[in-house]
């Protein structure tokens, strides 16, 4: 007896309908062939600020100068204090230790009082642990109330026995789960969410977001058996706290998967992104082994016109040791709509992290710390779903470790950055040429307007502005068609060296067999050099997106400046200069009361243009 069924993703049935090929997996692998959704973690920054502690009980008592610390630890992350500068019993610190959790807080926070004796010689005092679901949820920086906690101590007897010892000591803390924060497990350049994690501090959808997953083209064989190459392909997609992944086709270079999935936008400056992996969990292959990835996707909303359906194919490319390949295309359709064009354009003069980042900033050390472990708790957490969507997957779909030491990274930015001050040195000798009468009939022209600007000095700025408006509108023809895809020539990976990829794949701390100095020199190396490439990739962004206004990259932000060029023209041509410059300058030298921590419009606006971000690999 033979049926055919024939229907749309909406049918309840779809689920189920997985092609006749699927007869050859088992029954450990099927599950591993359907279509999920899946939803992150709710994430919380915890804070606790450690204050003092009283009548400690040393194991030495007749020393007289103790160094205590407290570490605190929750799950597999671990922080430390400073050593308290008052040697006694009752030492003070004052210091706060950061760390992300997730709901339902099963895990309780532990934090151990431990005096230093020698180089690698410790002396527990006492610990507690703290359970989390009683912890205050704070959605702005009022202090929390604090509390004394008591001590105990954990103690092993000669039979094995494990004894706990109730002390007198105690220590003072305040604990909260910071809600006005939004958790960072997506690098900031390229996130799909920048809400705050407490719901009450949410606004309403400005939009909804349609993905279309149609087929992919002449996919790489990614394994063989019997001498034969094939690919087991599925795609993940990731927007906001929504993940998604498609069904896995089977034995095929060129899948088609045809499923269409939807997210609500709460911003549009933010970025969906969609990999392809192959699946190695099927009958006949390693149990142990890793999904391959086959290539990523990146699409920032902003880029996309409202209401227009995008469908178009992109390559993917992966980097490996061994060099950068394409392993085919995929094709997507995409459309982002809106109902209302006014909100969403309101949304660019928004700062683009919740208020509570610029109040109270966390330092890079703590974002950089914080985003490791948000990256480890969604990884674990979605490893364990049915069908799993494995930590390798997950890792690199947020990007983990993107931000380490690379030749190659540091060549990509130095060019990004090149290719901006290059427009400063075609003016330095555009003027030089001025300078030097290369051209007379120009140089005088200039020297004429020159003139015109000092007896009418208020044209200037409503010049500038009305040639930027100019220049907006003649690019306007020449806007770009398409969202931007990963480009390997920006990235620097095709020219990259072997020794180089070595070095950017090599784990951190770095697994070459050397002494320990030079270990410790090279991996102090990597981590200065970071910091270096960070600094060299956000003075490029700055410059991509100074020229992103004009280039109907995104053609909302485009708009708006037109709008203000247009109008700044006509406001400073009527108003005089001596009048502006006044304001200017009792603006900018206004007093600190009158300042507000929260960035200004026009810096909210450049934070939300697009850059070439989205296009390194």
């Amino acid at each position: 007896m033979f049926a055919i069924w024939m229907g749309t993703q909406a049918d309840e049935a779809f689920p189920e309908a997985w092609h006749l090929d699927a007869t050859t997996i088992n029954g450990d692998g099927i599950a591993s062939i359907r279509s999920k959704v899946y939803l992150s973690p709710r994430l919380w920054y915890l804070r606790v600020n450690v204050i003092e502690a009283q009548e400690l009980q040393l194991g030495d008592r007749n020393r007289q100068q103790p160094d205590i610390f407290v570490r605190g630890s929750h799950g597999n992350m671990m922080l430390r204090t400073r050593i308290s500068q008052s040697k006694n019993v009752n030492p003070l610190w004052n210091e706060d230790l950061m760390f992300t959790v997730s709901e339902p807080f099963d895990e309780q926070l532990v934090l151990c009082l431990v005096e230093k004796i020698g180089p690698k010689k410790e002396d527990e005092l006492g610990q507690c642990s703290i359970p989390l679901h009683g912890v205050e949820k704070r959605l702005d920086f009022k202090p929390p109330l604090s509390r004394w906690y008591n001590l105990e101590k954990h103690t092993v007897s000669e039979n094995g026995q494990r004894n706990v010892n109730k002390l007198n000591s105690r220590v003072h803390l305040r604990i909260s789960l910071d809600g006005g924060y939004h958790v960072l497990d997506e690098l900031t350049h390229y996130s799909s969410d920048l809400r705050p994690t407490a719901r009450q501090l949410w606004k309403p959808a400005i939009g909804v977001l349609e993905l279309g997953i149609l087929n992919a083209q002449n996919l790489t064989a990614m394994k063989t058996k019997d001498g034969r190459g094939f690919t087991d392909a599925y795609c993940v997609a990731k927007y906001g706290q929504k993940w998604i992944r498609t069904r896995t086709i089977l034995n095929s270079f060129n899948p088609k998967w045809n499923e269409q999935y939807t997210w609500e936008v709460f911003d549009p400056c933010t970025v969906v992104t969609v990999g392809v992996f192959d699946n190695c969990h099927l009958q006949g292959v390693n149990g142990n082994a890793k999904d391959s990835r086959i290539g990523k996707v990146r699409i920032r909303l902003s880029t996309l016109e409202t209401g227009r359906v995008y469908t178009h194919s992109y390559p993917l490319t992966v980097l490996s040791p061994t060099g950068v390949k394409k392993m085919g295309e995929i094709q997507l359709a995409v459309r982002f709509s809106c109902a209302s064009l006014f909100n969403i354009l309101m949304m660019y003069a928004q700062p683009l992290l919740p208020n509570l980042h610029y109040q109270h900033p966390l330092s890079c050390h703590q974002i950089e710390s914080l985003r490791n472990q948000a990256t480890q708790i969604v990884s674990t957490r979605l490893s364990r779903a049915e069908p799993p969507l494995r930590k390798e997957v997950v890792e690199f779909m947020l990007d983990v470790g993107s931000n380490m030491w690379s030749v190659r990274r540091s060549k990509a930015n130095h060019y990004r950055m090149a290719g901006m001050l290059s427009v400063v040195v075609r003016c330095v000798k555009w003027f030089d040429q001025i300078c030097s009468w290369t051209n007379p009939f120009i140089t005088v022209l200039v020297h004429v307007a020159f003139l015109a600007y000092i007896c009418f000095p208020w044209m200037i700025l409503s010049t500038v502005f009305l040639f930027l408006f100019l220049i907006g509108v003649w690019n306007y023809r020449g806007r770009p068609r398409h969202p931007p895809h990963m480009d390997v020539r920006l990235s620097q990976a095709d020219n990259a060296l072997n020794d180089e990829l070595d070095e950017e794949f090599d784990t951190f701390p770095t697994s070459q067999k050397q002494i320990d100095v030079v270990k410790m020199r090279y991996d102090r190396l990597r981590a200065i050099a970071s910091r270096v490439q960070t600094v060299f990739g956000d003075i490029a962004t700055q410059g991509e997106r100074l020229y992103n206004l004009l280039s109907w990259r995104d053609p909302r932000a485009t708009a708006l400046f037109l709008v203000f060029c247009f109008v700044a023209c006509v406001v400073l041509y009527v108003t005089p200069m001596k009048v502006v410059c006044a304001v200017a300058g009792f603006y900018a030298m206004r007093h600190p009361r009158f300042r507000n921590p929260v960035p200004s419009l026009a810096i909210s606006f450049m934070r939300r243009l697009p850059a070439r971000t989205d296009s390194l690999l």
